[in-house]
């Protein structure tokens, strides 16, 4: 990894008010993108309403539109009970901004409503 990362947070959201998150952001030897990010407080996908199954993290690129990156999970598979989850996305992609989406499949090609999501950087 070379010396040069950001540290983005997100910001407050009014659907999930208590959560918290960062995401590190550095490019590795190859060129790529490692995404790493770190949530706390994050409820249940089941809690929210209307209910959703999993969280989807995404990001915004200026020149190649929205990437899903995959599933947000916990530790322990799905979110613990101290309701946190980590996750890696490598990406050729530089990316501007980056959220999560409440969903019922977690293979989707375009995002349903953002739950939680930083400002461009």
């Amino acid at each position: 990894m070379s010396a040069c990362s950001k540290k983005v947070r997100f910001e407050n959201s009014s659907v999930v008010p208590a959560a918290e998150g960062k995401v590190k952001i550095s490019k590795n030897d190859n060129g790529n993108y490692q995404l790493d990010f770190n949530i706390v407080n994050l409820a249940e996908p089941s809690k929210l309403t209307p209910s959703k199954k999993y969280y989807v993290v995404w990001m915004e690129t200026k020149e190649n539109g929205l990437k899903n990156l995959g599933q947000l999970k916990s530790s322990s598979g799905y979110f613990s009970s101290l309701l946190k989850a980590e996750m890696r996305a490598i990406t050729p992609y530089k990316p501007i901004k980056v959220f999560i989406t409440a969903e019922n499949d977690p293979i989707v090609e375009n995002p349903g409503n953002v739950i939680f999501s930083t400002s461009k950087f």
